[in-house]
């Protein structure tokens, strides 16, 4: 945050061998979709602790590691702490916030760093806020409505006050520019993931089904990816589709792929099983789209996911999965909600004895040069460490 008052007396200094505590932001602690990348971002930090906090619970919370705190009293007053806190940024007398001496809020989402944007003047320490994807690109969020919404109460001043935005891609970084966010503040922060010791097909030199992985919304993509499934199917090819995770949109795509011959909705799977089926796939395809309401996608972390399994990635030419995956090298881009192209890349594959390996391999090679997982939290230390010793000085 963007003040003169420096950090609030008594609070963490972060120099030497000390190490500070920092407010990590989300309102939901925490969905299970957003569980592993999360967890992965402060793995690296030697001279930071993350404190979570957040307004209520959800599934991932046991799984997140870490301490976690709730704003809020116990029954009715804290029902009534937690919308006060909401509405009018009004902190709640429990928990004592003050007491972790924390040196930094880091907020996630857009609508997390709206929400945590009093606890960062109340506390009188810097606010940084991440953003990874629609709360970036949805249209809704930014425009004028009436009664407007707590993000766009609190965007002009957000974008004041916060000392640094970090985006998950650089499409995520170009989005928030035409949105008016202030250039100097804005930096592109990847995800990491967990380089995996081993890899390759699982048991078979020729890998037998298509994988998805992600919620099925609409900016995923999958109808594309039953229909390219269908052409192969058509020409009398046998393919196995395998689409891991659930949504919204899951009755429809259950309808759409019943004709087809061998699909398989598997739900949602720990970390560890989603990585063995991704080694044993021929591909895993991202075919994300723009949705109808403006919702696109940051930078998919299964993407990076399947390229340390050791798996090539077909995906649509959007946000930022062109930042990851190299065409014709660690996998193949596609026009977005083009179904030909993607059946044409799986053919490929099927055709091309030994071309999967070859993706694969380089994909694995990209991943770990560019997103293990301890390399991306340590970047991000320095750079919160570097918003706290600017507020000091």
């Amino acid at each position: 945050m963007a003040s003169s008052d420096g950090p609030m007396p008594g609070s963490t200094a972060v120099a030497g061998g000390d190490r500070g505590t920092i407010l990590a932001y989300r309102d939901r602690l925490i969905p299970l979709s957003e569980l592993h990348f999360l967890r992965r971002l402060y793995v690296g930090f030697e001279r930071l602790r993350p404190l979570w906090v957040g307004r209520t619970r959800d599934d991932g919370l046991a799984d997140l590691g870490g301490e976690a705190v709730f704003l809020g009293r116990e029954g009715f007053r804290g029902t009534i702490d937690r919308e006060l806190f909401k509405h009018f940024g009004v902190l709640p007398p429990v928990p004592d916030l003050r007491a972790s001496r924390p040196a930094l809020v880091h907020a996630h989402f857009g609508r997390g760093g709206a929400l945590a944007l009093p606890i960062a003047r109340a506390l009188k320490i810097p606010l940084v806020v991440s953003f990874y994807g629609a709360d970036a690109t949805k249209d809704k969020q930014y425009r004028k409505r009436f009664p407007p919404t707590i993000f766009q109460r609190r965007l002009h001043a957000m974008q004041h006050e916060a000392a640094l935005f970090l985006c998950v891609s650089g499409f995520i970084k170009e989005q928030l520019l035409a949105r008016g966010f202030p250039p100097e503040k804005l930096l592109v922060q990847h995800s990491g993931v967990n380089i995996d010791p081993t890899y390759g097909p699982e048991g078979t030199s020729a890998p037998l089904y298509v994988m998805f992985a992600g919620r099925f919304v609409e900016k995923k993509g999958v109808p594309s990816l039953i229909e390219a499934v269908r052409r192969l199917e058509a020409e009398g090819r046998t393919v196995r589709l395998v689409l891991v995770g659930d949504g919204p949109m899951e009755q429809e795509l259950r309808t759409a792929a019943s004709t087809l011959k061998q699909v398989e909705f598997m739900g949602w799977m720990p970390n560890h099983e989603l990585r063995r089926w991704m080694r044993g796939a021929l591909a895993l395809c991202v075919p994300s789209q723009r949705a109808s309401d403006g919702d696109a996608e940051g930078l998919p972390t299964v993407v990076i996911e399947a390229m340390a399994a050791g798996t090539p990635v077909i995906g649509s030419r959007h946000a930022g999965i062109g930042e990851a995956v190299e065409d014709g090298r660690t996998g193949f881009l596609i026009p977005e909600q083009d179904p030909d192209a993607l059946a044409a890349a799986l053919r490929r594959l099927m055709d091309e004895p030994g071309l999967r390996r070859e993706l694969g391999e380089n994909a694995r090679q990209a991943a770990v040069d560019n997103f293990e997982m301890s390399a991306q939290s340590r970047r991000l230390e320095q750079r919160l460490l570097g918003v706290i010793a600017a507020g000091s000085a």
